[in-house]
Parts: C-alpha cells; structure tokens; sequence
C-alpha cells in the first residue's frame, strides 16, 4: 500500500494524577471565588461555610481540607482578591508606554476593575472597617503591590524628563489619588445616591465620572505651573 503521507497521532489521556490536579485546582478555585463572594457580602462574621459548599459544590470537609478553618479561608479569599487586580496591572506593562499613556491606561484600568468587580470593593471595605486584620497578615499584600509603585515612579520620572509631566510626586501618594477617584462612589454610592437623588451606578453618570478622573489625574500631572 502506498503510504499516503499522514501519521495517526493517537489521543493520550492525561495521567490520573495529573487529572486529580486538575480536578482540585478547579474545585479550590470554585471555593475561592463563592468565599470571596460571601465574605464581600457578609463579612466574615456573617458568611457561612455552609453557603459557601452549596455555591462552590464542594463539600465542607473538602474546604476545611484545602483551607483550614473560616478565618483561614477569608485569609485566603482576601490573598486572591489582591492577587487577580495585581496580575491584571502588571499586564498593563506600564514601563513600556508613554508617561501619559501609562497613568492614562492605569487610572481607566482601575476605574474599570472596580467598576466591573463590586465584591473587591465589598471585601476591601469590609477589611478596613477590621482595620486591616488580616492584610496586615499576608506579605504578598506589600510585596505585589512594589512593582506597580516601581511602575508608577518611572513614569512619572520619565514624564518629568520629558517635559510632559510638570509636578514630581510620591508614587504611592499618585495611586492613592487614583483609587480616591475610583472608589469612593462606589464604596458610598447608597450615601452619595440619597444625598444627590441620582443613582450613582447609572451607566451614564459613571461614564461622566471615569472621564472626570482620567480628566483630574492629567490635569494635575500636565498643569502649567508657575516659576518658584
């Protein structure tokens, strides 16, 4: 028979360890996700393992097994919610952008993510109101958040070199004025909502506010300043 040039490839399944890996990487993250979401919702006072096992599909021993006991698991649920805002900025590759790029692309970033993800404003704002209980427990807070400080200070530096920038500023004091303008009507939108009879989580008025920041960040970064 002439040979017709084409080579079967024969379909392997994966291991069975590595088809258990699978399984339980998924399963924690299913365990992860419902935590974060009932502790943003309840705190940890008031979430519930029980909530947490029917939404996840995971049994309460299986979570015990993989995180311990609740505190254990809101540690773990506080971990990855800082985790998945500090890979998506360093995707961002700020470094490699124009200085007005760069804060540009960050401010609309960050006005969108918290925009699009309520349950990291509920849990960050839960875990203040503990003053930063269990933050104050986990390094990775800190330490993932120096290369976006390292980001931020490079491109304020390069815009200052450039002549773009006119102000030189603490990194950590620009970020903080970022988030500000991010946050807080949708940390207090009920407040702010009664106070001004408009509902701040309407499309068009959120809309407004994003232009507003990424308007107030520039501005003050590019203002014309005097001499002395």
């Amino acid at each position: 028979m002439e040979d017709s040039g084409y080579v079967a490839i024969r379909k392997t399944k994966p291991s069975g360890r590595a088809q258990h890996k699978r399984d339980a990487d998924a399963t924690r993250r299913r365990i992860l996700d419902a935590a974060r979401h009932a502790f943003a919702e309840h705190g940890l006072s008031g979430a519930r393992i029980d909530q947490i096992s029917r939404a996840s599909e995971a049994n309460v021993q299986m979570i015990y097994r993989y995180f311990g006991g609740k505190e254990d698991l809101y540690r773990a649920a506080l971990e990855d919610t800082y985790a998945r805002i500090r890979a998506l900025e360093r995707q961002l590759d700020l470094t490699t952008l124009e200085p007005e790029d760069g804060i540009r692309r960050l401010v609309e970033f960050t006005f969108d993510y918290l925009r699009d993800n309520p349950d990291f404003v509920a849990i960050i704002r839960n875990e203040n109101i503990a003053y930063g209980r269990f933050a104050n427990t986990l390094p990775m807070v800190s330490d993932t958040t120096l290369p976006l400080v390292q980001a931020i200070d490079d491109l304020v530096a390069r815009g200052r070199e450039s002549g773009v920038f006119t102000v030189s500023i603490d990194p950590a004091q620009l970020y903080v004025t970022i988030l500000s303008l991010c946050i807080t009507h949708l940390a207090q939108r009920h407040t702010l909502s009664a106070m001004f009879q408009r509902d701040l989580g309407e499309s068009n008025w959120l809309s407004e506010r994003r232009t507003h920041a990424i308007d107030v960040v520039m501005t003050y970064l590019t203002a014309p300043r005097a001499n002395g």
